[in-house]
């Protein structure tokens, strides 16, 4: 992609190691922000229990973060077409810096809950100039070798996250308990503002496209519309107002639909490109994407509040049983990539859907067989199996998604893809309140909550099994084949951005990263 750039700020030479002086500092700014994903999941029992949180503010602390995260995704990117990546990424780390500390020193669980949106929407500014900036930073021969890296990066985080998280709240570093997950972000976030500020190179789009602010503003009010009642509806006895809200959602959705035609026809910049909603498989694609993130969603804050509340497990332990999870996701995506794909194509998603729903199949027999004395060794075996149908699906299904989009409108369906999975593990999120504690007696007494929690993990794997169905189905509307041997099809993401203009480039290189991992915010 050209970039347009003054003399001072013209990209470092090939003999410049300034670059790699950025790109650590990118790639440390992606790996704090993937990191402290994983590590709030494994630290909710424990705010739980010291803070005194509700269930539903409980869902909050995730699913405020993803909501934002998700609300402000593409439109942190056009920020950074239009006033420049190093400037808007600069923001967004020092913004996501002050948002840790607030977290961290949060008095009550509203503010914590507060504070984690603030800080998903500066990762919404943070995040999508990561890859920007290495583009406009490294020469076209360059970018496959520091794409590899950012790669490692993305599972290192998946895989340390849990552990850390685990490490930090059984410390109780100074007295702290679980402040310090948030806490340790603060020198590691000032490091990166004070040296992005030196070594970053400024870069602009030359063609960037508009703003969407009444868009990002209908998606937003249309979600908390539909979450917040889901959230709070168990606890307040499910009022009428909620399900007019949630009613009343729909109709929000139908006027961004039609406010977002009339925006492509004036000017051409919508936050939704509706267009691509005509491609078969790029709606099938987005319906898996959003479908999947619910499931995500429900599965990880049911998983650990099952391992933490439901059988007294500590953080630490949580932690290390869900090493064999990771793994098995890390080897079974290189593997669908390097080897499966290129070979069965569409067949292998399929294939990682219904592997993956034997897993979870086979941790509710475990779960109701063994009970309240199950080990971690006994809960590896189904934790390989789901993590290997993951790993088959997570890596190759944006190409899928992407190779029958016409090339003009790569960037637009690439931001569009990482933003349906975002909201859609927020909706799963919401939804652990009506499959998880829903089954839950309010008033049950301390001798029966582990078996209560047993139960309602069952009860939620049952609907985590029923969504891999649904993907299944879904992933028939699919490409047979990998995008790289569908005619005319888009190239993979970031490889070919040197072609693409403007904010459609920019937008392009923030989703050829990887997923955030397991946990996916």
């Amino acid at each position: 992609m050209t970039s347009t750039q003054t003399p001072d700020t013209a990209p470092p030479g090939a003999g410049d190691r300034r670059r790699w002086f950025a790109l650590a500092i990118v790639m440390t700014a992606a790996f704090m922000d993937l990191v402290d994903v994983t590590i709030v999941n494994i630290a909710v029992p424990s705010i739980q229990r010291d803070e005194g949180a509700s269930f539903s503010q409980i869902q909050w602390i995730t699913a405020g973060y993803a909501l934002a995260f998700a609300a402000g995704l593409i439109t942190g990117g056009r920020l950074g077409d239009i006033h420049g990546r190093k400037r808007v990424f600069l923001v967004g780390i020092g913004g996501f810096t002050l948002a840790s500390a607030l977290c961290g020193l949060a008095v009550n669980p509203e503010m914590l809950v507060a504070s984690r949106v603030l800080q998903g929407a500066m990762a919404a500014l943070m995040v999508p100039q990561v890859l920007s900036i290495v583009h406009a930073t490294f020469p076209a021969h360059e970018r496959g070798k520091v794409f590899g890296l950012f790669g490692a990066i993305v599972g290192l985080g998946a895989v340390s996250g849990p552990l850390l998280g685990a490490l930090l709240t059984e410390g109780d570093l100074f007295g702290l308990g679980w402040r310090p997950i948030f806490l340790i972000n603060l020198p590691v976030g000032i490091a990166g503002l004070l040296l992005g500020h030196r070594f970053i190179t400024e870069s602009k789009a030359p063609r960037a496209l508009r703003l969407d602010l009444v868009g990002v503003a209908l998606v937003t009010a249309g979600l908390l519309m539909l979450v917040y009642p889901l959230t709070r509806g168990r606890e307040l006895g499910w009022p009428l107002w909620g399900y007019v809200s949630m009613a009343g959602a729909l109709a929000v959705f139908a006027a961004l639909v039609a406010y977002e035609r009339r925006k492509a026809a004036r000017d051409g910049s919508p936050l939704i490109e509706l267009s691509l909603f005509k491609v078969k498989s790029f709606a099938a694609g987005i319906a898996v994407q959003t479908v999947f993130g619910i499931g995500l969603g429900v599965f990880f804050l049911v998983w650990t509040l099952y391992m933490q509340v439901g059988l007294g497990w500590s953080a630490l332990r949580a932690g290390l049983t869900g090493v064999p999870f990771s793994l098995a996701v890390s080897t079974a995506a290189g593997m669908s990539v390097q080897k499966l794909v290129p070979r069965f194509g569409r067949k292998v998603l399929q294939a990682g859907a219904l592997v993956m729903a034997a897993g979870v199949l086979l941790y509710l027999w475990e779960a109701g067989r063994y009970g309240l004395s199950i080990t971690s060794w006994q809960m590896a075996a189904p934790l390989v199996v789901m993590g290997a149908g993951m790993g088959l699906i997570v890596a190759p299904l944006t190409d899928a998604v992407l190779s029958e989009v016409p090339r003009e409108h790569a960037g637009a369906a690439s931001g569009l893809i990482n933003t349906v999975q975002q909201m859609g593990n927020a909706l799963g999120l919401a939804l652990v309140s009506v499959v998880f504690f829903g089954v839950i007696d309010d008033h049950t007494g301390p001798a029966r909550i582990g078996p209560e929690y047993v139960d309602a993990f069952q009860h939620a794997l049952g609907w985590v099994a029923a969504v891999m169905g649904v993907i299944f189905l879904l992933m028939t509307a699919l490409p047979k084949r990998p995008a790289q041997h569908v005619e005319g099809a888009a190239e993979p993401v970031g490889e070919t951005a040197e072609e693409e203009a403007g904010g459609e480039a920019g937008e392009r290189e923030l989703v050829s990263a990887p997923s955030a991992g397991p946990s996916d915010r």
